[in-house]
């Protein structure tokens, strides 16, 4: 198993991104210098990763040299493919349309540009981000960094491969299904999907019937998530929430703990099993009250999900030609987003209850954490998979088998809408990371960080230098 990472001796060092901001505002390096580092990093890992699906790099040069404020400024990131961003495409991972560069900047991007970072680009993700392995027909798979035989993990696979790699130190993720967790868990990140209506996001995220999407970042440190998050909250407060405010160190309080091993209706592995009750050992000799629990998931929620999800790729099946004109091409779609539209199509009738048994696992999660302040699951029921074997261009059938088997913990919050956070605690016998996902109830995001804090501090993250 070979490594592949771009730390080296420049200007980003082995820096998180709070790190490099404290350079930049002491004088030790130069914001042109740490984008210059940024772009030598990726295009020195993107031969053996390929996690890049867009380059602009001469933006970011240009940002460089006349930085935008905020507390990021200056920082190198990339937002994933399927977001809109001034100047740049927004493809989707899929070959079925071309996307010309857009005019202006989405909900989301506008905020998040807002913190000062500086975008070098978008990175690449599973076709609408249906599959949990970006593996593009044409361009290859997203192979991840602690071993490229194996998958980044999900549809913000670019962006997991960049940051565990080094070329920067935070990117943009989104997460309808687990695409912020997956891949950090696969790749030894932190990975934390915010509460539902958190940050700002895309027109067509907020007109879902059921909001199941939240965009976030994937980082290597709990402070840079944190940071973040604060950041965020600076330009962009939802009223209805509590605010998170300025998370910095672990909480006191002493948590009650769920511990689920079992996913929603598959089973994990032993050895997954094994590092989870390891976790929850940890946090017993941290002080915190544990308890092995049943999910809270009703037994319909896995069919419920995927009829849901297949019911968005219908509708994108269905509108692709008036959505991005002439150059729509049907035949080029991959057959997992083909598989799921003729799931939809085949129980469309189905869809109205599946919509509101969603919807009501909101007041289910909410009674769950009255007796529970956290839980504590895998984030993936089983160790990474290698490439090909979540190939979208496989028989539908048996990919979808696939990938119900490993993603068996997620959905559950993009239904729910409660924040969870994967953290890179646990390393299985093949030497790779296997995340452990924490979940709070709504708003409880600073929850999630002091904890996060507390178990980084106690048990600290492997390194992909070794």
């Amino acid at each position: 198993m070979s490594r592949v990472h771009a730390f080296g001796d420049d200007a980003l060092g082995d820096l998180d991104a709070v790190g490099v901001v404290t350079a930049i505002q002491e004088g030790a390096v130069s914001i042109p210098d740490v984008v210059e580092a940024a772009i030598a990093r990726t295009e020195r890992v993107q031969a053996d990763l390929n996690a890049v699906a867009y380059v602009a790099y001469d933006r970011a040069r240009n940002d460089a040299r006349d930085p935008r404020g905020g507390y990021f400024a200056g920082v190198p990131t990339f937002l994933k493919d399927n977001v809109d961003v001034a100047g740049m495409p927004t493809q989707q991972g899929c070959d079925a349309f071309r996307s010309a560069p857009l005019a202006v900047d989405g909900d989301f991007a506008r905020m998040f540009l807002a913190t000062g970072l500086v975008p070098l680009g978008k990175t690449q993700l599973s076709e609408f981000g249906f599959s949990p392995s970006a593996e593009h027909p044409r361009l290859g798979p997203v192979r991840n960094p602690w071993d490229p035989e194996r998958t980044a993990g999900a549809s913000s696979a670019g962006t997991a491969a960049l940051v565990a790699a080094g070329a920067v130190p935070l990117a943009h993720g989104n997460d309808g299904g687990g695409s912020i967790r997956i891949p950090a868990a696969v790749n030894g990140l932190v990975g934390l999907k915010p509460t539902r209506d958190r940050l700002a996001q895309d027109k067509i995220t907020r007109q879902m019937p059921v909001r199941i999407v939240s965009d976030g970042v994937l980082t290597r440190s709990v402070r840079d998530t944190a940071a973040f998050l604060r950041e965020s909250e600076r330009v962009y407060r939802e009223l209805l929430l509590p605010p998170i405010g300025d998370v910095t160190r672990p909480g006191r309080k002493r948590l009650r703990v769920a511990v689920h091993t079992a996913g929603i209706g598959r089973a994990s592995s032993p050895e997954v099993v094994q590092l989870t009750l390891k976790t929850a050992r940890l946090l017993e000799e941290l002080g915190h009250e544990v308890e092995e629990v049943p999910h809270p998931a009703p037994t319909t929620l896995p069919d419920d999900f995927l009829l849901y999800w297949a019911m968005l790729a219908m509708m994108i099946v269905r509108t692709g030609r008036r959505a991005a004109g002439p150059t729509w091409d049907r035949s080029r779609l991959d057959n997992l987003t083909l598989g799921l539209d003729r799931h939809c199509r085949r129980h469309l009738h189905q869809v109205p209850g599946a919509i509101r048994r969603l919807r009501r696992t909101q007041a289910v999660s909410a009674e769950f954490h009255r007796s529970y302040d956290v839980a504590l699951t895998p984030t993936l029921a089983h160790e990474t998979p290698l490439v090909g074997h979540l190939d979208p261009t496989a028989s539908y059938d048996v990919v979808m088998g696939r990938i119900l088997d490993w993603v068996a913990f997620t959905p559950w919050q993009n239904a729910t809408g409660d924040p969870a956070v994967s953290l890179p605690l646990a390393t299985t016998s093949a030497g790779l990371p296997q995340g452990m996902m924490f979940t709070a109830g709504a708003g409880a995001e600073a929850t999630l960080l002091e904890l996060a804090y507390e178990l980084e501090e106690a048990s600290p993250w492997a390194s992909i230098t070794g």
